[in-house]
């Protein structure tokens, strides 16, 4: 088959790959239709990726057609078409079950694409482990594209809400207006946020924002904010970027007894936490990855019901053979380049 391989910094490329195999009883094969580059793709793609490892497929974010089912799968069949939760989990212990990844008993969670460890979903076919729950069928009522954005994308932007505490009347900060910073700006309001403040450098990302009903800002955002709230800043923040200027950033936001959560990945050694401040807020700070199964039960219902549009984030589909290419585009922000789609 032919895979996106990252053969290091900004070098992806498109290359024949072994066909993936039933590793599992439990495992299914799955044909990709349409797989996502994720922001969190790009810190690979960038050279600060999460292994030394090279040649390896990358990717997180795919739907598609079950082609191949091993003998303990008990929930699907050959010709299904179903998404895959970017992360995995071993199936089996109570955390799984309850969709609560992180807390896997047996110690199983892992994401495609960061290593040689679990393949990636950016290339023709999938193996996807303990299949009855790390993939399911594609709700009635939901394009390819809404399941896609329901691999990830949308779940992540959730998990930062619910974990910022959004709630009815609150104000809200979003930090980074990519695919997942906007779905955050969109699922506050749902939330019942009061207002929300949106803040990225890029004018067009902005004025996206601006179109969901925030109030978008560029490097001048603390003293607008400042302003807009006579001083008391935001309840809540979302981090959607992982840079520490970002995350330094959704602190000031927020005034006393707020509350950051970020999403974006950071592995910086050297963050110089606001120790002081913090304490004299009395400021809640949360970071982590999200559970993606866990949020399917309230994320479904909203996109089925208008409430949510997250295949409205969709600004390019590409074939897979110009993966390289979309890397490019999406890295330099190029063409208006937000969410990338690729197909077979």
């Amino acid at each position: 088959m032919k895979a996106l391989l990252y053969q290091g910094a900004r070098d992806i490329r498109y290359e024949g790959f072994p066909d993936p195999t039933l590793a599992d009883h439990r495992d299914v094969i799955v044909k990709m239709e349409r797989c996502g580059i994720c922001g969190s793709d790009l810190h690979i793609y960038q050279g600060h990726g999460f292994s030394p490892d090279l040649g390896f497929c990358v990717g997180h974010e795919a739907v598609g057609e079950v082609v191949e089912v091993g003998r303990g799968v008990q929930r699907l069949k050959s010709g299904d078409k179903v998404m895959i939760s970017a992360a995995v989990g071993c199936g089996a212990c109570g955390p799984c079950l309850a969709g609560e990844i992180n807390l896997c008993a047996n110690n199983a969670m892992q994401c495609y694409g960061l290593s040689h460890r679990l393949e990636g979903c950016q290339a023709e076919a999938i193996r996807v482990p303990a299949a009855d729950f790390n993939c399911t069928p594609i709700p009635e009522g939901l394009t390819a594209d809404q399941a896609l954005m329901l691999t990830d994308n949308l779940p992540t932007a959730w998990h930062g809400l619910r974990y910022a505490e959004v709630g009815p009347g609150k104000t809200v900060v979003v930090v980074g207006l990519g695919p997942i910073g906007l779905m955050a700006v969109e699922g506050a309001f749902v939330l019942g946020a009061s207002r929300v403040f949106a803040i990225d450098r890029v004018a067009e990302r902005r004025a996206m924002a601006e179109s969901l009903g925030a109030h978008a800002f560029g490097d001048d955002a603390i003293a607008q904010i400042a302003a807009a709230t006579s001083g008391r800043m935001a309840d809540c923040a979302v981090e959607a970027v992982g840079a520490d200027e970002t995350i330094a950033l959704a602190m000031k936001a927020v005034g006393r007894m707020g509350v950051v959560s970020v999403i974006g990945v950071n592995q910086s050694r050297g963050f110089d936490f606001p120790m002081g401040v913090s304490f004299m807020k009395n400021l809640t700070f949360r970071i982590g990855t999200c559970s993606v199964p866990k949020w399917w039960p309230e994320l479904i219902p909203l996109i089925q019901g208008g409430r949510l549009r997250p295949e409205r984030y969709i600004t390019h589909q590409m074939p897979l053979s110009e993966g390289a290419e979309a890397y490019r585009l999406f890295d330099a922000r190029e063409a208006g380049a937000l969410k990338m789609v690729l197909t077979p």
